[in-house]
């Protein structure tokens, strides 16, 4: 089989149809990517069919896959071994790894657990996914980061935001290249209209808006939003610039 890109081997491989922004980010090579998106939207389905892609198409590459916690980590690569199954491949664990899946050509998805004291030993990582990154310790990055260094690795992560700290945000706003894309609720086609207005009448504003608008919202300690102050901050003078 010809290496096809990861949005046609979604249809034509895995049998999942894509809508035109995670169309986007399947068709994507990007080297770091940050998606900050509205429950619901699919992406952990749509960065699980990203793994599944790199897996089967080179040969002896690891994914790993970093969550808040082993339950999260698990449902992820269940997810992963639903659309290796569409493969018609059986899906197994490497003997390693307990959340695991092992492809016939060497390539490996492994799921780790929350807490950064025991995710340390991978090298060499093809691609690493945080999911729910938001709530991912700042800890767990900064291990996570240095095994991308020997493969020259990817690095993505997917999250609805959670306040305005940790490394998800400081990566939404900071100046380092990414691939970014935001996901309302609004801009989901499989969002319905009447659910989302129930949600807005059911739900504090400020709830309402990290979780299906994109937000990221302080924790209401602060006399001003952090975000209100950076748009009010010139950086063009050098002074500034680094704040």
């Amino acid at each position: 089989m010809g290496v096809v890109d990861a949005a046609t081997f979604a249809c034509t491989q895995l049998g999942f149809v894509p809508d035109a922004k995670q169309v986007e980010v399947l068709q994507s090579n990007a080297k770091r990517g940050i998606l900050n998106c509205s429950r619901q939207w699919g992406k952990s389905t749509v960065t699980a069919a990203k793994a599944v892609h790199r897996a089967y198409t080179q040969s002896g590459s690891l994914v790993l896959v970093a969550s808040p916690c082993e339950r999260q980590s698990a449902e992820f690569v269940r997810k992963a071994a639903e659309l290796v199954r569409r493969l018609r491949i059986q899906p197994r664990g490497d003997g390693d790894n307990a959340m695991s899946l092992l492809f016939p050509n060497g390539s490996r998805i492994v799921g780790l657990p929350g807490t950064e004291a025991t995710v340390r030993g991978f090298s060499a990582v093809s691609l690493i996914l945080i999911d729910e990154a938001s709530r991912v310790d700042d800890d767990m990055y900064n291990a996570l980061r240095p095994m991308l260094a020997v493969g020259d690795g990817d690095l993505w992560m997917m999250s609805t935001p959670q306040g305005q700290r940790g490394f998800f945000y400081e990566t939404w706003v900071g100046g380092e290249e990414w691939f970014r894309m935001s996901v309302k609720a609004t801009e989901c086609p499989r969002m319905k209209t009447k659910f989302l207005e129930g949600e807005r009448a059911g739900m504090v504003s400020s709830v309402f808006e990290q979780e299906y608008m994109c937000c990221f919202h302080g924790d209401g300690t602060e006399y001003f939003d952090r975000q209100m102050v950076l748009d009010a901050v010139d950086l063009s003078i050098p002074e500034l610039q680094g704040f």
